[in-house]
């Protein structure tokens, strides 16, 4: 708690600040001490409508506030797509805050992550693949165009917070998507992080060092990186001959810091093979190739002309792709991951996991966006369904629609609709297979 403090005071904060307060047990600790600290809050509480309980939270949170001076500032979402639900209710979060910070002149947004949420980021960072600065995970203080966003419990874990509010006998809600296995944060929260903390009950702060002294090497290699780029930048466009003089090191950083400007808020969408795939762009032989990188509704489209390379945004360029699937893949929309030892197979049977056996489909498998006219025999339904119309029913944007992962195998049978419909080749947990396709969905867990 005394770190807690002296973060507040070293802020000088002068007005209003505005506190994400969902109804759990982190937001209310953190709306709870900033208060007790004599900070000026509002409270902002977003319903998504996502579950049976949100109106009972959103009640809650506002008698809470009432009840203890605290101003109260709330919102409902409705008709939030199936698919990425978490990307697009966070814009929908973000959207809501930024009305308060300007509807109270505020300068300051505070987030509830703590401890255990650094070590989450940072193991998923590291497994998924990520930038220098992706890996030191999230900050505690974020600067953003007309406010900061403080994240000051990373100095707790999250035992020490259910402590507290236990002992001060302050109510809170727990969401139980918490507890599914669906996401990989999750799976790292129950599983992983136990052991770590059997090793060490301070390995919190661990990480919390490591992402320090991470931050500091990001920084400092930064100042570098930015005086080779205004070398070899210029009006967005990259010279290959100077950058070629570059060593590889060095290669990685600046190309991630000239993506940087394209993805403000979003960079989590880039990890090292979006990086690498740049790079084999300017190695190429081919004189003019064009790449086009993924984005929430824009897309950063790379276009090498010769010993030129640009840089912009664009929604026109076709999102089109179509990959060999014999590894762990990485899409637009997320990670599939391909598993052949089915020794660590688990009970999943939701729509983000399929099981099929190698006699049934032709070999190599792909992974492709739609195409006019696609169907799949979809499990459990007689006939077929158009993909376009499951796509529809899931309520994904054209943008989404045109960049989602759908697995063939190489006859181009539809087999998979990763994380909304698998096909009539789903094989039991009790039966005969040999691959297990997982669909682990894009998660951002920085600024939630």
């Amino acid at each position: 708690m005394d770190n807690i403090k002296e973060l507040l005071q070293s802020l000088n904060i002068d007005g209003k600040v505005i506190v994400a307060c969902s109804g759990g047990p982190d937001s209310m600790f953190l709306l709870h001490t900033l208060k007790e600290y004599g900070l000026d809050v509002v409270c902002a509480h977003v319903n998504h409508n996502l579950r049976e309980e949100s109106k009972e939270e959103y009640e809650y949170v506002e008698k809470y506030c009432k009840d203890n001076n605290i101003i109260f500032e709330g919102t409902e979402l409705h008709d939030l797509p199936k698919v990425n639900t978490e990307l697009k209710a966070r814009e929908k979060r973000y959207e809501f805050f930024k009305t308060l910070i300007d509807k109270y002149n505020a300068k300051y947004l505070f987030t509830a992550h703590h401890g255990d949420d650094l070590i989450e980021t940072i193991l998923l960072r590291i497994v998924r693949g990520s930038t220098l600065n992706g890996y030191s995970g999230f900050n505690i203080i974020t600067d953003k165009k007309d406010y900061k966003i403080i994240r000051p419990l990373v100095y707790l874990t999250k035992d020490q917070i259910m402590e507290y509010l236990d002992n001060n006998n302050i109510k809170y809600y727990i969401d139980a998507t918490n507890e599914s296995d669906e996401h990989l944060r999750n799976r790292y929260r129950k599983y992983v992080l136990p052991v770590l903390k059997e090793e060490d009950k301070n390995v919190h702060l661990k990480f919390l060092k490591y992402h320090n002294i991470t931050q500091s090497y990001y920084d400092y290699i930064n100042t570098k990186v930015y005086e080779y780029i205004s070398n070899i930048v210029v009006d967005n466009t990259l010279d290959i001959n100077k950058f070629n003089e570059l060593d590889e090191f060095m290669k990685d950083k600046v190309l991630e810091e000239v993506i940087r400007p394209y993805y403000p808020d979003d960079l989590y969408l880039i990890n090292d093979n979006h990086i690498n795939e740049i790079l084999k762009v300017i190695n190429s032989d081919k004189p003019n190739i064009e790449l086009v990188l993924p984005g929430t509704t824009l897309n950063i489209v790379v276009t090498k002309n010769y010993n030129k390379l640009s840089f912009k945004l664009g929604k026109t360029v076709s999102n089109e792709y179509d990959d060999i699937f014999d590894n762990n893949l990485s899409t637009p929309m997320g990670i599939l991951e391909y598993i052949t030892n089915i020794s660590i197979d688990n009970k999943d049977t939701s729509n983000y996991v399929i099981r099929i056996n190698s006699k049934d489909v032709r070999l190599p498998l792909h992974v492709r966006t739609r195409k006019d006219g696609d169907k799949i025999q979809v499990k459990n339904m007689n006939g077929s369904k158009k993909v376009n119309d499951i796509f529809i029913d899931a309520k994904l944007s054209k943008e989404v629609r045109d960049m989602y992962p759908i697995v063939t195998d190489s006859n181009d049978k539809i087999i998979f609709i990763p994380g909304i419909k698998k096909s009539n080749l789903d094989v039991p947990i009790d039966k005969e297979y040999d691959i297990i396709i997982k669909y682990v969905r894009e998660e951002n867990n920085e600024e939630s």
